[in-house]
């Protein structure tokens, strides 16, 4: 596909300029997803091909010199650019300038989309060995504040912040434990320091090159960077649900944590529905948790994400497709938490890991995404709405308590209760309802959809690329039917269709004869390129005299008089000269016609339209 866009670009339309623009496609694409994948020599390995390129069509050992002068300089100029530049557009990096601590800006690729490429590999990486770690808790690596319609959770660029290594903060006055965690950096590479619960000293990393965010409750340095360990003290949160369910309000922080401009108002019907009856902001983000999570949720979890209709994205999430990953999960609930009075925010990082004896081992297929709510006095609270299945879900204390508290208000199930084998029918399908008998406002549960299969969209593009291919080559036989009917009926128009017949069949074969030359010149050559046989050399007399004496003396063919010449003279010219595949799929004489339409019409057109 990109050697067929090129050779369109550079070669058929004749802009050879616009050929860098799939070409930087390439570079700029992978570039911009892992710093890894393009090494400084394979960027100056494609400068030096584009150089020779530059210089070799008008003679390599004349333009050597200065073409290699300036393709040297072009390239030490692009790698001291993309080596010291923080602008530069990578998984997560600063737009705003360059360095750390500085204000405005935003992040340059939506942390989302390096979450799911992380959970679509194939194979996990591991990436970190936690040792420490006295129970599973989420590894937070940054958070989201900001929601943007239409376009989701953005990263916003970190306040200045306290530098590391060093004390961040005094520890918080909550209740939990403090621990002393060491990371064993396997193969991780970001802007992020991912830390846990609530940091209180961060050590082991370089001197002046990491600050600590305790707005939002991450670590940070301007460029990506890997290191080889670090260590954390931190305090792991447990609050009571009694001491959850007493902090209401926003006390402590941002309206921002708060703010739901443009969000569609249907979003907040769905939640007030799902918080009803819950009279403080706890039980409100359980009711939410447990909507998408609970036994009776008709949400599923896949990175296969059902398809949209053109509704907002978060409603049809919340309607019609109940399909997603984690991040369509904590984006719906954090949003539906500020909808009913409960700042929040989106967290993004990775689950508890593996537990491999000594230490905890967290990988790619660990990323994750979270929702934390605000609760003064306590802080940051994680809550999780992804209805996880492959054990990876984490349930902290107070959700774990919340629960029992409910099981313990509805009762153990009595010792005489009714079996199935009590009521005939019990373990029947239940009869379909109709929704309208459900009363205003009722939906009946979409039926489970399936996350696996093979997508249908590589091989929908497979198709759209082959049509595309296919349409120059289209043309070329249309073009030919259509001449050969102008030949067959005879009259002004079959000698110039004759003729331009025979001369877009040479030039398909890689003969094209220049428009200066007369029909006789023109003969004379496709004999000698082509090395037509005696039979197809007199046909060619027979056209040129049908062609002279059509333009010249107004005689025109009779109906079926040049079609069996044209013919001949054709096979002549295909039995020698060879048809490459090239030429089959982009016919140069179609892509001649096309360049010329508007400036230089067929021949015979042009002969015809005069004679009428």
């Amino acid at each position: 596909m990109l050697t067929v866009a090129v050779h369109l670009a550079a070669v058929a339309a004749e802009a050879p300029a616009a050929a860098g623009v799939p070409l930087l496609a390439v570079f700029a694409v992978p570039a911009a997803l892992a710093d890894d994948l393009l090494p400084w020599w394979a960027m100056l390995g494609a400068a030096a091909g584009f150089g020779l390129l530059l210089v070799a069509p008008t003679g390599l050992l004349r333009q050597l010199s200065g073409g290699g002068a300036l393709v040297a300089l072009a390239a030490a100029v692009a790698l001291l650019v993309g080596a010291g530049a923080a602008f530069v557009g990578t998984a997560g990096r600063f737009e705003g300038g360059a360095g750390i601590g500085g204000a405005g800006g935003a992040i340059g690729l939506s942390p989302f989309a390096s979450l799911r490429g992380q959970l679509d590999q194939s194979t996990p990486v591991e990436l970190f060995r936690v040792r420490g770690l006295t129970r599973p808790t989420y590894l937070r690596a940054l958070t989201l504040r900001q929601f943007v319609p239409d376009a989701g959770w953005q990263a916003t660029r970190p306040e200045p912040g306290v530098a590391l290594p060093g004390p961040v903060q005094d520890r918080p006055p909550v209740s939990g434990e403090v621990v002393d965690v060491e990371f064993e950096n396997r193969a991780f590479r970001d802007y992020w320091l991912p830390l846990y619960g609530e940091p209180i000293a961060v050590d082991g990393v370089p001197q002046d090159q990491w600050l600590y965010d305790r707005g939002s409750n991450t670590g940070y340095t301007g460029r990506p960077r890997e290191e080889d360990g670090w260590r954390e003290q931190a305090l792991l949160p447990v609050p009571t649900v009694g001491d959850l369910r007493a902090a209401q309000g926003s006390t402590g922080i941002g309206p921002e944590y708060l703010d739901t401009t443009g969000v569609d108002p249907r979003v907040g019907e769905i939640a007030q529905q799902v918080v009803a009856g819950t009279t403080n902001n706890f039980d409100r983000a359980m009711a939410l948790q447990e909507y998408f999570t609970g036994p009776a949720t008709q949400f599923t979890y896949s990175l296969q994400t059902a398809p949209g209709s053109g509704d907002d994205a978060l409603v049809e999430f919340l309607t019609v497709g109940r399909v997603g990953y984690c991040e369509q999960f904590a984006s719906a609930m954090a949003v539906m938490l500020r909808t009913v009075g409960v700042p929040a925010r989106v967290a993004v990082g990775f689950t508890a890991g593996v537990d491999a004896g000594d230490y905890r081992s967290i990988s790619t297929s660990d990323a994750h995404a979270w929702v934390e709510a605000w609760f003064p006095g306590i802080g940051w609270t994680a809550f999780d709405p992804t209805p996880l299945t492959d054990g990876r879900a984490i349930d902290p204390p107070y959700v774990e308590e919340a629960r029992s508290d409910v099981a313990g208000e509805e009762g153990p199930l009595p010792e005489d209760a009714l079996s199935a084998e009590d009521l005939p029918g019990l373990d029947e399908p239940l009869p379909s309802v109709d929704p309208e008998d459900l009363g205003p406002g009722a939906t009946v549960p979409d039926a489970p959809q399936d996350g696996g299969g093979v997508p249908l969209w590589p091989l929908l593009v497979l198709v759209g690329l082959v049509v595309v291919g296919a349409v120059p080559a289209l043309l070329r036989v249309v073009d030919r039917r259509r001449r050969h009917a102008a030949v067959a009926a005879g009259g002004p128009a079959a000698a110039g269709a004759g003729w331009d017949e025979l001369l877009a069949e040479s030039a398909d074969r890689g003969v094209d004869v220049p428009p200066a030359d007369t029909v006789r010149a023109a003969a004379r050559r496709l004999v000698r390129e082509h090395r037509l046989d005696p039979d197809a050399q007199q046909a060619l007399r027979e056209v040129v005299g049908a062609v002279e004496a059509s333009w010249y003396g107004g005689e025109h063919p009779e109906p079926g008089e040049l079609d069996e010449p044209v013919r001949t003279v054709a096979a002549g010219i295909a039995a020698g000269s060879a048809l490459r595949l090239r030429a089959r799929v982009l016919p140069p004489s179609v892509l001649r016609r096309l360049r010329d339409r508007g400036r230089t019409p067929d021949r015979g057109r042009e002969t015809a339209a005069s004679r009428n």
